[in-house]
């Protein structure tokens, strides 16, 4: 029997079948030594999985996980249980919705770059939602106009929203009906709040910026998907501050730049990194104006990151 999981927590997985039937799953025993697994977690929110009666419970909603499916795609961050582990997030998703602020708290250009290069690497979609417009000053929509005229010139949707006010919603639900989307974001930008206004009666837990430190406080705690209302599903993620980039080889970061991949074959060596080498056609773009000084700035900074025996 087939079923797509909608939660992990722990060693079980919530469930739920083609017919909308929900079960309680765990991975047969030999399952793990089986598979060629390299994540802290081999089954993923968002996966399909095929399950099987567990006859050994009297409970006729618990299931055992037989195997699971070839995945369309997936995203990964490095595990906070190790720098050179990493962590799948999500799978089978159709898209990914980022949630942003440039206040309370604000979202870094690096953040943002760090999660529209993973979300590439994997041919995943993104929008770019920049919430709390409420509580926007002059100084914060001239950020917001800024930064959304950079990533617009880049090819990503953008979209300033008020959970609070209403503002932006119907945009968002229109976005997200009848697909599978991935919303992310730091701790504190409003993402359960925006949720809680596209799923009235989810009233999923929301807590205040904390004030000494900027910092968004956690408040989901474990990815969770949910069937939307206008239909399409939405797998909630916990908020993160940090994305930790895993999976990609320093040749190949400059790829999931978009607005660098037309130079790339200009360059005069074929194995440019973009850095110190002489006839590179994505260093003469920045100074000409073509590539944003910024983003590149994000590019050499998660390339200084990336060690090759990663890999």
């Amino acid at each position: 029997m087939q079923a797509t999981v909608y939660k992990s927590t722990g060693s079980w997985y919530a469930v739920k079948t083609t017919t909308d039937e929900t079960f309680q799953a765990r991975m047969r025993g030999v399952f793990k030594k089986d598979e060629d697994i390299t994540s802290t977690n081999p089954i993923a929110v968002g996966d399909i999985v095929e399950i099987a009666p567990d006859d050994s419970d009297a409970n006729a909603k618990n299931a055992i996980i037989t195997g699971i499916g070839a995945r369309k795609n997936y995203i990964v961050r490095s595990s906070p249980h190790g720098k050179n582990k990493k962590h799948i997030v999500a799978a089978n998703m159709d898209q990914a919705m980022l949630i942003c602020t440039v206040k309370e708290p604000r979202t870094s250009q690096g953040f943002i770059d760090r999660f529209l290069v993973t979300a590439a690497a994997y041919h995943i979609p993104v929008i770019l939602v920049f919430n709390k417009k409420d509580i926007y000053r002059e100084k914060e929509a001239d950020k917001f106009a800024e930064l959304a005229a950079l990533y617009n010139s880049i090819g990503y949707q953008i979209l300033l929203t008020s959970a609070a006010n209403d503002e932006g919603i119907d945009e968002v639900r229109a976005l997200l009906k009848d697909k599978t989307t991935l919303m992310a974001g730091h701790s504190g930008v409003g993402k359960s709040s925006l949720i809680n206004v596209l799923m009235p009666g989810l009233d999923l837990k929301t807590k205040a910026v904390s004030g000494w430190s900027g910092k968004g406080l956690h408040t989901t705690t474990s990815a969770e998907m949910y069937d939307l209302p206008f239909g399409g599903r939405l797998i909630d993620t916990p908020g993160v501050r940090e994305f930790g980039i895993v999976d990609i080889p320093k040749a190949e970061l400059s790829h999931y730049f978009l607005e660098m991949q037309p130079y790339i074959s200009q360059c005069q060596f074929n194995n440019c990194l973009h850095i110190n080498e002489p006839g590179c056609a994505v260093k003469a773009a920045v100074e000409e104006g073509d590539i944003d000084a910024d983003r590149y700035v994000s590019y050499a900074t998660i390339l200084e990151t990336i060690t090759e025996d990663q890999y």
